[in-house]
């Protein structure tokens, strides 16, 4: 019978940067001073966490790949010189092959050199992961005994997929597993995690700890959520979601009792005094993709060095949202709000527009754009769609004119149902650096304002969000009298179909089984369908479903199959 013993980690949910190697390692040492203060003897950092993650084709860049190298082999010795040598540290950067390919690799580290290195096996190769384009896999599995466990690692899609390095873990009897990550967030995808780290701790018949990185980089947001749960799979600790942190705790572990690859340190810890591990509050559906939406917007203009951010307020529950979360990411002050009022804009638009920036606090000017459009109508004979589109690209321009003077990034503030049948005007209100709920659709951004309305009002504040911006009928007002309606299906039905064809990849059969009306499907697939040269040239924003515009769905532009 083996024997058992306790064994205190460290799981570190932190935030890097990709690219900032001297950044990050600066962070990882900071949590390594953290993990030895509070008594760890392992201190697990994210996947790739020295050069940040995605790298995409970075990895391909010899010079990056020589920068990582030699950034590892400093960050050992130096974590050594401070003190914290007996740390075992598992450390995520990049590495490259003895054929010079780049791979995603995870350095143990102990006592200023870097003893062992495991490399992903398992290389994701859909969604928005390319890994499989960028690095070349690993092969072996990896066993490091430290003060008498025997630790077996893997790296994030090598505990997705059945078989791999933790079939062979399986058969190597560990006592421990630890999985760093780079899993970047969805919705409902912490539930689909905590069944994974359960099946796979019951697979190997040892403890897991899952440890998941935060913060935004591109149009991706991670969320943290690190897990640790025992060998029959019951949780022990879940770290808060969206927030850095360091998560120590201690485990009852079985003792040596396999064949490891490295021995680091063999007597067993005595127990003590064993700390209390918590399960941090689950946050609800809407809260959950909040927090993601401010943390995807905050990380992409901190981490460009964006100081302000500007945008159009129509007075439409869109670009209400947008302004509220920008407020909620950076403070009011960093965030400027332009009402454009044209000769077909409602008196209630600008009421409202104006309500929303006392209600938020942002800045708030109003720059007229009728003389402008008038000016180009009479120079340029348009009339029609034209004219009403020329009213939109005016407004693109008052906008990207003020960002260029003033240093501003301007937020694009479409959302996935427009986007997906191609409401929206090139070089018009499709302008802008980055689009924080391109991957909302319109029936979520309803639910996402009333939610933020009523977190104001159980808060003591103001609701920043203008009852008349949800309630009233959406309108482009570039047109008398115009309302979304006229040009689509109410917006309730539209996402539904749209989910099936976007979402799920249901194609017509799947929505006309479902219910709706041939021709009306029929009528948004081609509408959807047509609409992809637009999307290409959508600013990115935050993802938050399994099937956002961008990376996670590729259809070429020019294509005759029709779906109808």
């Amino acid at each position: 019978m083996s024997q058992t013993g306790q064994i205190r980690i460290a799981l570190a949910q932190i935030n890097p940067t990709v690219g900032d190697l001297s950044k990050n390692a600066d962070l990882i040492s900071k949590y390594a001073f953290d993990a030895a203060n509070a008594g760890a003897v392992v201190v697990v950092y994210p996947e790739m966490v020295l050069t940040g993650y995605p790298v995409e084709d970075l990895a391909n860049r010899p010079s990056f790949r020589a920068a990582s190298i030699a950034a590892i082999t400093k960050l050992a010795a130096r974590i050594n010189n401070e003190g914290n040598g007996d740390l075992t540290l598992l450390v995520g950067y990049l590495g490259e092959s003895d054929a010079a390919r780049p791979q995603n690799c995870v350095a143990v580290i102990y006592r200023g050199e870097i003893v062992a290195t495991y490399i992903k096996h398992h290389l994701p190769n859909y969604g928005v992961f390319d890994e499989y384009r960028n690095f070349t896999p690993g092969n072996h599995s990896l066993v490091i005994r430290v003060c008498g466990v025997d630790i077996g690692i893997a790296i994030c899609e090598d505990i997705w997929q059945s078989g791999g390095p933790v079939a062979e873990l399986t058969k190597r009897n560990i006592g421990l597993l630890l999985v760093p990550n780079g899993s970047p967030y969805e919705i409902n995808k912490d539930d689909a995690r905590l069944a994974l780290v359960q099946k796979r701790a019951i697979e190997v018949g040892a403890p897991l700890a899952y440890v998941n990185m935060t913060g935004g980089q591109d149009d991706l947001v991670f969320d943290g959520d690190t897990i640790v749960v025992g060998p029959t799979g019951e949780v022990i600790a879940r770290a808060p979601q969206f927030e850095d942190g360091l998560a120590v705790i201690d485990l009852d572990v079985r003792l040596a009792s396999s064949d490891p690859d490295l021995i680091i340190s063999n007597p067993p810890i005595l127990k003590y005094k064993k700390l209390q591990s918590g399960v941090a509050r689950r946050l609800g559906d809407l809260e959950e993709i909040w927090q993601g939406l401010v943390i995807g917007l905050r990380d992409y203009v901190e981490k460009n060095n964006f100081k302000s951010v500007i945008l159009g307020l129509s007075g439409g529950i869109d670009s209400a949202l947008t302004a509220a979360l920008a407020a909620d990411a950076l403070g009011s002050n960093r965030v400027f709000g332009v009402a454009m009022p044209s000769k077909y804009s409602s008196q209630h638009s600008l009421a409202d527009a104006k309500e929303l920036a006392i209600n938020t606090g942002l800045n708030y000017r109003i720059i007229e754009i009728t003389p402008m459009v008038a000016n180009l109508i009479e120079n340029l004979h348009l009339a029609g769609v034209a004219e009403e589109n020329l009213q939109a690209r005016v407004r693109g321009i008052t906008l990207m004119g003020l960002s260029n003077q003033e240093g501003h990034l301007v937020l694009a503030t479409g959302n996935k149902s427009e986007l997906a049948v191609g409401y929206s005007t090139l070089y018009g209100d499709a302008v802008g650096g980055f689009a924080p709920i391109k991957d909302l659709y319109k029936t979520q951004v309803w639910q996402l304002a009333k939610w933020r309305n009523e977190l104001a009002i159980l808060q003591g504040q103001t609701p920043p969000i203008p009852v008349n911006s949800i309630e009233k009928e959406p309108s482009a007002e570039l047109a008398p009298d115009q309302k979304d309606s006229d040009s689509l299906p109410p917006y309730g039905t539209l996402d539904q179909i749209l989910a099936i064809y976007i979402d799920q990849d249901g194609g017509r059969p799947a929505a006309i089984a479902a219910g709706f009306d041939p021709a009306l499907v029929d009528k948004v697939v081609r509408l959807v369908d047509r609409a992809e040269y637009k999307r290409r040239q959508y600013p990115p924003g935050t993802k938050i479903s399994s099937r956002a515009f961008g990376k996670d769905r590729r259809l070429p532009i020019t294509s005759h199959w029709n779906e109808s």
